[in-house]
């Protein structure tokens, strides 16, 4: 198999994930494969499942010697190309598909080609990638104190009680904010915020490309990102697996709905929203130039908020001076789902149905 038809047969592959990886006219995805993968490597990368699997079934799969597999499969996850578990004394490994998961994982070997590319290649295929089913694959979580009903029937909605129960964290540089200071376009938001938890921090640290912090550092992680204004989003599942202290400017996901004016719901489940007391609210427009997506006016008197707009963050409601502004929960809510792969499946089989027309409102 020639190198060019290698890498299209791995394009093909993670195109199928959930989240895939369409081909572009330029072939830049191709370009980026051959900067992450050696050939051996993508030959191997097309045998994994998007499962769990350890490496004699792996093996048995593609007809090849098991310890030849293993060694392969754990070099390449040590990379960042597969992702790796360890349970019970075993080792599992699954696919990688590239978000979340190949772009991330090179956070570290990040330099300003394969930024550039990452950026060629978001704007000419993976934005609407990302929106292409209409089901959003974050969900956004506001500091659990600014919530004004308690929580205790939604423990996965508490951010800060599920911070405190995790089994391990990693922090590591967010991988949108590197790529973009790499591209000419840096800001000024705090880069180590990109935190894990469980399995996917573990995998970090081992990997080197994140650090082991506890519950009380990772807090004050996201109380430092909150005071800068950046918004808390996780995996659109009910299990704590990442945050991602997201900015407007740079952020994968902000990026549609800041800079193209998309709909807030192909990227982010807003399971929250910001309610103005009119009767304490001074009009004094800091919630206004709080907003990440500009949900905030002043009418008269008083703050409205667009709650078609509003992503239910909180950040208003943490910098109101007359505390006038408070979060609740939507009535009409689209809870999150309760596993990644019930996710997954919902969204390969809205794509299914919807791959080849336009990008209307999500129903």
């Amino acid at each position: 198999m020639s190198g060019d038809e290698v890498y299209r047969k791995l394009r093909d592959f993670l195109d199928r994930m959930p989240l895939g990886f369409p081909s572009t006219s330029s072939g830049v995805e191709l370009r980026i494969l051959k900067r992450l993968f050696s050939e051996e490597e993508a030959e191997m990368a097309v045998h994994l499942s998007p499962l769990p699997e350890d490496a004699e079934t792996i093996a048995g799969r593609c007809g090849m010697d098991v310890a030849y597999v293993s060694g392969k499969l754990e070099d390449m996850s040590r990379k960042g190309l597969v992702f790796r578990t360890r349970r019970g004394g075993r080792t599992f490994y699954n696919t990688a598909p590239f978000m979340i998961g190949l772009y991330e994982y090179s956070v570290e070997k990040m330099d300003e080609e394969l930024a550039s590319l990452y950026r060629e290649y978001y704007e000419a295929a993976y934005m609407m990638e990302m929106a292409a089913s209409g089901i959003p694959g974050f969900k956004v979580l506001p500091i659990g104190e600014r919530v004004q009903a308690p929580l205790t029937a939604f423990p996965y909605l508490d951010l800060v009680e599920e911070v405190k129960r995790a089994r391990v964290i990693s922090v590591a540089d967010c991988i949108c904010r590197k790529e973009a200071a790499m591209t000419g376009e840096a800001c000024g938001y705090p880069r180590e915020t990109c935190l894990s938890f469980g399995a996917a921090a573990e995998y970090y640290i081992e990997n080197g490309i994140g650090r082991e912090i506890d519950a009380e550092e990772a807090l004050r992680i996201l109380r430092q990102a909150d005071e800068a204004g950046l918004i808390h989003a996780g995996v659109n599942t009910k299990h704590l697996s990442n945050i991602c202290n997201c900015c407007p400017c740079c952020c994968a996901s902000m990026k549609g709905i800041t800079k193209r004016g998309m709909d807030k719901r192909y990227f982010l489940n807003a399971l929250f929203e910001a309610v103005v007391d009119a009767e304490e609210c001074t009009a004094c427009e800091v919630c206004v130039g709080r907003c990440p997506v500009g949900a905030v006016r002043v009418e008269e008197e008083a703050a409205v908020v667009d709650r078609e707009r509003c992503l239910g963050c909180g950040l208003c409601a943490g910098t109101c001076p007359a505390e006038a502004i408070s979060v609740v929960l939507r009535e009409d809510r689209e809870e999150p789902f309760e596993r990644v792969v019930d996710m997954g499946l919902a969204i390969l089989e809205r794509k299914g149905v919807e791959r080849g027309g336009g990008l209307g409102k999500p129903s």
